[in-house]
């Protein structure tokens, strides 16, 4: 039996004479797995006291007729979960340790936010040229250098980065911190935006954010989309509020069209073009555009905020929404139209209609 165990299993050793104290690993498929088996002098299994993994192989090897044979069964168990979950790891040898510590050490242990237990999952901080701090998450496989990581990090962009067996932690990055200063200019005209401007949503912009929906007026605003590469670009603009005053809104912007200038920021060209001054920090209280909705009476309906409103001039009661429709969709005297809800205001009784809310509240 002793020299079968051997060749199933070279690395599970005994640690005592009697050989009633297992320990080890087992090799399933190139990922080593630790196992400690305590028997008792007779060597019965099923009184076997300790078995440092799950129950059910603990049962299996109290009914197994010797150790080998559980040790082979234990691999069958093995084989089949790693085919099922491939995501699960296996102890890395030494020389994975040895190497994390040399990569930290060309890279530079003041750049380490946290690491795992395992050792696995580490977090790097980059600093852009304009002082912005940034994490890039890595997490490194067993298998590490040879196998390329996986990495994250708050982008408006992906992250795709080069990886070849001679990579390390530095390469991540170094390639990290040059995706960061081609976004710079990106990010310029949203914190711009942020600094200068109430921004209705997102409520905590991140970094990976494109979009800003800006105050104008009570129950105004407006939605621009930047884009990452043409920052400085007329961006994609959505105006939002009573149609008595977002039309003459949506004319100035067609008309003035031809005024922006890539060479000025978004808001300064959204002031020309709309020939406006956005209510900022400095200026208005917040609570000023935080119009509850008329029929929940909150502000905030899990993410969103209400971004419709009645179009008479002497009611302008906004809604969330999701709100509006399942409001609407429960009077009698409401039609639809293909995805179009038509009914009355609820405040005013004026006519108001409502697109089909793609989630409920």
């Amino acid at each position: 039996m002793e020299s079968l165990l051997v060749k199933e299993s070279p690395l599970l050793l005994p640690l005592n004479k009697d050989k009633t104290v297992y320990d080890g690993f087992i090799t399933v498929q190139e990922r080593d797995f630790r196992i400690r088996i305590l028997l008792p002098p007779d060597h019965q299994l099923k009184l076997a006291k300790d078995l440092s993994c799950c129950f059910v192989f603990s049962q299996r090897l109290h009914h197994s007729p010797d150790l080998v044979s559980f040790v082979l069964e234990l691999k069958t168990v093995l084989e089949v979960a790693l085919k099922c979950r491939p995501e699960c790891r296996s102890i890395p040898p030494p020389q994975y340790y040895s190497q994390l510590i040399i990569e930290m050490e060309d890279l530079g242990w003041d750049k380490l936010v946290s690491i795992d237990t395992e050792f696995r999952t580490l977090r790097l901080r980059a600093e852009d040229s304009s002082g912005r701090q940034h994490v890039v998450t890595v997490k490194l496989k067993p298998k590490h250098p040879v196998e390329a990581p996986w990495c994250s990090a708050d982008l408006p962009v992906p992250l795709a980065l080069t990886w070849t067996p001679q990579s390390s932690l530095g390469h991540v990055h170094t390639q990290f911190l040059l995706l960061l200063e081609s976004l710079a200019e990106f990010w310029a005209v949203l914190d711009e935006i942020d600094e200068k401007t109430w921004v209705l949503e997102p409520e905590k912009p991140s970094r990976a954010d494109t979009m800003r929906r800006i105050a104008i007026a009570n129950n105004v605003s407006i939605k621009v989309e930047v884009d990452t590469q043409h920052p400085k670009m007329l961006p994609e603009c959505c105006l939002l509020g009573a149609e008595h005053v977002v039309t003459p809104l949506r004319n100035k912007l067609n008309a003035n069209m031809h005024l922006w200038n890539p060479d000025c920021s978004i808001l300064q060209n959204l002031r020309d073009v709309l020939e406006i001054e956005f209510p900022s920090p400095a200026t208005h209280e917040k609570s000023s555009f935080s119009a509850e909705c008329g029929i929940c009476y909150a502000y905030r309906l899990e993410s969103a905020i209400p971004d419709q409103v009645c179009n008479d001039p002497r009611c302008g009661q906004p809604f969330h929404q999701a709100c509006l429709y399942e409001w609407l969709r429960g009077l009698p005297s409401s039609r639809q139209s293909f995805n179009i809800v038509f009914g009355e205001c609820p405040y005013c009784s004026k006519p108001i209609t409502v697109k089909m809310s793609t989630q409920k509240p």
